[in-house]
């Protein structure tokens, strides 16, 4: 079981200047059950110099009573309707003045050392834009389901997999968005899919082999009640950006043959019982 505790009531450690500053966005809407939780795997993270954007679409669940309770330790929140999560991220987006960027949603979680790791590697590899780390699937209760592993991303393995990588465990640099511009408001379910090919197609991106951040499998996820939704979405995106069979199975052999020299052994067994070598 995954642990949280209040944040600590003391003034976090000066931070050098050598490491920049890290904006988390905080998307929510009626998310009572898992809120607290949410802003506290940021607000406890052993990386300090990070800001923490909460962006409520008008929850009335009891979610705003919560985020008023942590209020003087956020950069911004605010608790209005929008148009969507897109929307709502990008609203935080705005508000970002951090270096290096990525959201959180108010059900999922970081680990502990997730921007520490995350920003390190990015300083192993300063022509990196994109840092992704591995994710684990967890429940309602915060118990593990399993971990899922990445590799490297690029724009031709996304592409060809579709997303192999996610949002739960990334920072990219903010710097990006005034070449490639921010999320897709007009999408609700794919819009994450989207933005990381964009991303991928001019920048690069590294890998943390570790699990950073927690995907939260519950009865009212969008993935649990949008199926169709969501390959409509899928299907539109694609569209006009067919890769082979062949280069599907070529990506696939790429990211199997990592697992193995990473010596992922059982990891491998793992996918091919939940089935997902399909």
């Amino acid at each position: 079981m995954i642990k949280l505790t209040k944040i600590e009531m003391k003034s976090a450690a000066r931070v050098p200047d050598m490491f920049p500053k890290v904006s988390i966005v905080m998307p929510s809407f009626n998310q009572v059950e898992f809120i607290e939780r949410s802003i506290l795997s940021v607000l406890n993270q052993s990386y300090s110099n990070v800001e923490l954007i909460v962006i409520d679409g008008g929850s009335t669940d009891g979610s705003v009573e919560i985020i008023k309770s942590y209020a003087d330790k956020l950069a911004y929140w605010v608790s209005e309707p929008d148009e969507g999560q897109a929307q709502a991220i990008n609203k935080g987006i705005s508000q970002a003045t951090g270096e290096w960027i990525g959201w959180q949603n108010s059900d999922d979680l970081f680990s502990i050392d997730a921007i520490q790791k995350m920003v390190e590697r990015a300083q192993q590899e300063p022509l990196a834009n994109l840092v992704i780390g591995d994710m684990c699937l967890i429940d309602a209760n915060d118990q593990r389901i399993r971990d899922i592993k990445y590799v490297a991303p690029s724009y031709r393995s996304i592409l060809a997999e579709g997303m192999v990588l996610t949002n739960q465990s990334a920072l990219w640099q903010r710097s990006i968005h005034s070449s490639i511009g921010y999320l897709n408001e007009s999408l609700h379910y794919g819009f994450d899919y989207e933005w990381f090919l964009r991303v991928l197609e001019k920048y690069r991106a590294v890998h943390v082999a570790k699990v950073l951040g927690y995907l939260r499998i519950h009865d009212q996820t969008k993935s649990s009640l949008q199926q169709p939704e969501f390959k409509r979405e899928y299907d539109l995106i694609l569209a006009g950006r067919g890769v082979s069979v062949l280069t599907k199975k070529l990506y696939k052999l790429r990211r199997y043959a990592t697992y193995l020299l990473r010596g992922q052994f059982t990891y491998l067994r793992e996918q091919i019982r939940y089935g997902l070598t399909k």
